[in-house]
Parts: structure tokens; C-alpha cells; sequence
């Protein structure tokens, strides 16, 4: 039996600015095929300018939108958490807020680097990536932008720029894999390496904590335009926490 399956580990899905659980559906159906996933236990989160029309003038920063995550990770096992773009600030700091309720932690095409976090340089990096992406997910795309609203989404992404990501990692203790498409401009190789040498890289035990991986393909979108190849990785990474928390025999 695959470990996530007979550890009962819920996944929690964040998607990325303005995006809603379409983003991540060719993954979870990949992940689901293999075996990996028990789909009673996968959920995406939908938060005000992730998935949601803002509807207040509440901050829409990645650690109020964290402190709604958390209360849905109140109840029940610790989660593994998958956060898509900007979704991974907001996933990170709920890693931050409630260690105990995460499991591990998935960062897919993070942001925002600070040498792109004025808005000519972010719109740059966009137009660069956006120049790699599959024309054929456009439509979903506009779908899901429409749902959210484009000033939710310039509010949300505001204030996702300004919040130091790299200032949060060092600061965790959950197994964390970070990755990225091959093609991703906004979230460029070493940007990610740099972040993964922010995270503590063992854990008490000795366990390692840290990875990171640029997949063989895709650009910012890959949970959607290569979901077998985040599956992949996804999967690679829950087998390993299946075998530590076996050898652990309480889990993390």
C-alpha cells in the first residue's frame, strides 16, 4: 500500500493568484491514477484572490490569508500542504502559524523573488514565462481570472510582493520540496535553489527536510499544463515521508 494511502495523510491544495481547483486537476487525477491519493482526503482551499472574489477591504497578505487556512486544519490529521505561485507564501506561513498541522509542505513555482518585486520587473518575468505556456490553457485561465476579479487579484498580488518568503522558510520545521517547470521565468533555478538553502536541512532525528527539483519540462503553470510530472515528484516526495514516519513510528 502506498504510504500517503495507509498513513490517511489529507492533502490541502492552495492554488496560485486568481486560479480555483481547475489549476489543479490534471495532478490530483494523476496522482489519483497511481494510487497516491485517497480522493476523500485531497481538498483545495479557495481564498479571496485565490479562487475568490474579494468582497471586503480585509488584507488580503499571505499571513491573514494563512490564518483561514489554519482554522481548517484544525480539526483532523496533519495535511500535507501544495501550494501553487503566490499560493506558496500563503502555504508557508500556515506551515509557519500551525507546525503541528502540516505534515510536509509543497512549494510549486514560488514567489515572489525580490529582485523581481516591483511590478515592471514581476510584469516582465510574466510576459517572459507567459511566452513558454501551452496556448490551449488560455481559456481556462480567463474562466478562472473572470471568477475571481481582476482587483482582488491586483490587491492579492500586492501585497503577495511585498511578503518575504524567504524570510518564512528558515523558520519551518516540516519536510519541505520545492520545484519548478523548466521554462519557469517567474520562479527562475536559482531563485528556487536559494530557497531551499534557507530551510533548516536536517531535523532533529537527522531526517533531511529540504529538496528542490526543476522538472523536466513546463513553464509557471505545470500543475496544469504537466500534472504527470508534478505527480511524479509529488509522489517521490510523500513516499519518503511515509518511510520516515514509519521508521519514526509517531510521525513528524
Amino acid at each position: 500500500m502506498d504510504p500517503l494511502t495507509s498513513c490517511a495523510l489529507p492533502v490541502v491544495l492552495v492554488p496560485g493568484l486568481g486560479l480555483g481547483r481547475e489549476s489543479w486537476s490534471p495532478t490530483v487525477r494523476a496522482l489519483l491514477r497511481s494510487g497516491t491519493l485517497d480522493r476523500g482526503l485531497v481538498r483545495t482551499v479557495l481564498l479571496p484572490g485565490y479562487g475568490l472574489p474579494g468582497r471586503s477591504r480585509r488584507a488580503l497578505t499571505p499571513p491573514v490569508l494563512a490564518r483561514a487556512v489554519v482554522v481548517d486544519l484544525d480539526h483532523g490529521a496533519p495535511a500535507l500542504l501544495v501550494g501553487l505561485s503566490a499560493g506558496c507564501q500563503v502555504a508557508a506561513h500556515v506551515a509557519l502559524q500551525a507546525p503541528d498541522r502540516v505534515a510536509g509542505l509543497v512549494l510549486v513555482g514560488p514567489t515572489t523573488d525580490p529582485r523581481a518585486d516591483s511590478w515592471p520587473r514581476l510584469v516582465r518575468r510574466w510576459v517572459a514565462t507567459a511566452r513558454s505556456e501551452p496556448i490551449r490553457q488560455l481559456p481556462a485561465l480567463l474562466r478562472q481570472y473572470r471568477r475571481t476579479g481582476p482587483l482582488t487579484m491586483l490587491r492579492a498580488m500586492d501585497a503577495a510582493r511585498r511578503d518575504r518568503v524567504e524570510e518564512v522558510l528558515p523558520l519551518l520545521t516540516c519536510p519541505t520540496l520545492v520545484l519548478r517547470g523548466a521554462h519557469d521565468r517567474i520562479a527562475p533555478e536559482d531563485w528556487i535553489s536559494s530557497l531551499a538553502e534557507c530551510i533548516p536541512d536536517r531535523a532533529r532525528d537527522g531526517s533531511v527536510l529540504r529538496r528542490w527539483v526543476t522538472l523536466a519540462a513546463g513553464a509557471h503553470m505545470v500543475p496544469f499544463t504537466h500534472g504527470d510530472l508534478v505527480a511524479r515528484a509529488v509522489r517521490d516526495f510523500v513516499a519518503d515521508l511515509g518511510d520516515r514516519s514509519s521508521q519514526a513510528g509517531s510521525g513528524w
